[in-house]
């Protein structure tokens, strides 16, 4: 039914679980799989205090740390006879994902959920409950 999935990663505990539903879906079909993570292109121009090379250091570290999670969720993938790509994305995650899923014709996204409710929830917004409001194809979201 979904020949291309897009699967949002984050460094959550619910990675797992998105893994384990991306199997259920693609293993039964030649699925084209793409991981992505976004991590963030800028820290928060309110660290005027912060000297830059410190602030560049720490976008590094968390470009790695993206690079990292993706490239394990490969693997967990690959051990299950699925080959993905992976996709690092800068920026706002919401609209990278939107983005992405637009511009590569995705049919299925799936995202997890970090279960933000009530004020925090409201305050903060949800990176899934955007996608889901916003894409133009189907989204699991996995919780």
């Amino acid at each position: 039914m979904f020949d291309k999935v897009m699967v949002a990663i984050d460094k959550a505990e619910i990675t797992n679980k998105l893994l384990d539903a991306t199997v259920e879906i693609a293993q039964n079909k030649q699925s084209q799989i793409s991981l992505v993570n976004v991590s963030q292109d800028y820290v928060s121009n309110g660290m005027t205090y912060v000297p830059e090379p410190f602030l560049e250091d720490l976008l590094n570290e968390m470009e790695k740390a993206s690079l990292d999670l993706l490239h394990q969720a490969k693997s967990k993938l690959k051990s299950a006879g699925i080959n993905p790509e992976t996709i690092h994305l800068k920026g706002d995650p919401a609209y990278e994902i939107l983005n992405y899923a637009r511009e590569t014709g995705q049919q299925l996204v799936i995202i997890g959920s970090r279960g933000l409710m009530g004020v925090k929830g409201m305050m903060l917004g949800s990176v899934s409950h955007k996608v889901s409001q916003l894409s133009n194809c189907p989204v699991l979201i996995v919780h």
